[in-house]
């Protein structure tokens, strides 16, 4: 029986570069996604190792996952807090799952389906992109062959260079995650925390400086997994750094907490036509962890372009899975795939700032 994989939201920007990339790979693929013509003029540029399936809700897709034959499902249609757990419980037994999401409460449901992965033998793997991995691959580094630290803090700082529309996938995981303010771990639980709380002023490797604040994204949890810190921070770049942009962050946010609010601004921030900046830079992710004894280690991760990198994370992880590599259970990337998934999508440690 050939081995496919489906590739979910296939028309959109990340969904057609894992599908070139996998289409290169060698890989058999269906292309789900809700405009048809659009899915037959990119099944056109693959050839034959691709076919379309038309599917605009996920209950239809969940239907098509029923009655296909999935090896590999590679959901890339957000917001994830609404997509991910649904599609990923419609994979049959022995259907691995991966997602590019990086929103916190997404990624914990869909971990919390480890116990259900092991017991059907599937592997589900969500965060594969920029969003996870660039900081978890650093914080798995810092704590090779040492005690979990006491406190644990990554710093996500994304280029992404590319003019056009925003896109409904980003879109959407942005407003997603407006009405639930900040989030931080504390004596190992998740407590809340102001948007853009925690500034830091960092000084890059390459001598740059950047400010970034905590957010709520999926790095949190894969910072508090990899580490086994009771303390963790995630922070970005993207979150408000001055004191007044977060107090009207702070103010505008329960406006957020209605769905047909969170739908409009998804439609028009999607419509977003973006400039491609003028200075091109890499990527960076950054942790640092402090064990009790006063010990602190502190490590980067260049990882070039974004998109690229998520890119090349996606595809890596989708060709893993469909050739046998990885394990039954619900992981991030890291955690199943080890920090040199980051290095085999170009990324570059830069440990205690060792040069």
């Amino acid at each position: 029986m050939t081995q496919e994989i489906w590739i979910l939201g296939a028309n959109g920007r990340c969904g057609r570069a894992a599908a070139m990339d996998l289409a290169a790979r060698r890989h058999s693929l269906v292309l789900v996604g809700r405009d048809a013509a659009r899915l037959r003029e990119l099944t056109d540029a693959i050839g034959a190792a691709a076919r379309p399936v038309v599917a605009d809700s996920v209950d239809r897709i969940a239907a098509e996952l029923t009655r296909g034959a999935a090896t590999v499902v590679v959901n890339t249609i957000g917001p994830f807090t609404r997509t991910a757990l649904p599609i990923a419980r419609a994979c049959p037994a022995g259907c691995h799952y991966v997602d590019v999401s990086n929103e916190l409460f997404a990624m914990i449901d869909v971990l919390g389906l480890h116990d259900e992965a092991v017991a059907a033998g599937r592997c589900l793997v969500t965060g594969a992109g920029f969003g996870v991995l660039a900081t978890e691959s650093v914080v798995l580094k810092l704590c090779e062959g040492r005690p979990p630290p006491a406190s644990v803090r990554v710093d996500a700082l994304p280029f992404v260079d590319g003019a056009g529309e925003l896109g409904a996938t980003l879109a959407a995981t942005i407003v997603e995650g407006l009405p639930l303010g900040g989030r931080r771990y504390e004596n190992g639980m998740l407590v809340r925390a102001k948007y853009g709380a925690d500034p830091e002023r960092l000084v890059l490797p390459d001598g740059s400086t950047m400010v970034t604040g905590a957010m709520p994204t999926g790095d949190l949890e894969a910072a508090r997994r990899a580490s086994g810190a009771s303390l963790a921070i995630a922070a970005s770049n993207m979150a408000p750094s001055s004191a007044i942009a977060r107090t009207l962050m702070s103010a505008v946010a329960p406006l957020f907490a209605s769905r047909a609010v969170r739908d409009f601004a998804t439609r028009r921030i999607a419509q977003v036509s973006v400039t491609a900046p003028a200075q091109k830079r890499d990527s960076w992710a950054h942790a640092r962890a402090q064990w009790s004894d006063g010990c602190v280690r502190d490590g980067w991760l260049r990882a070039g372009e974004a998109m690229k990198f998520t890119n090349a994370v996606t595809a890596a992880v989708a060709s893993l899975l469909a050739c046998g590599e990885g394990r039954p259970g619900a992981y991030t990337p890291g955690a199943v795939f080890g920090p040199d998934l980051a290095v085999r999508a170009g990324g570059q440690f830069i440990i205690d700032r060792d040069l």
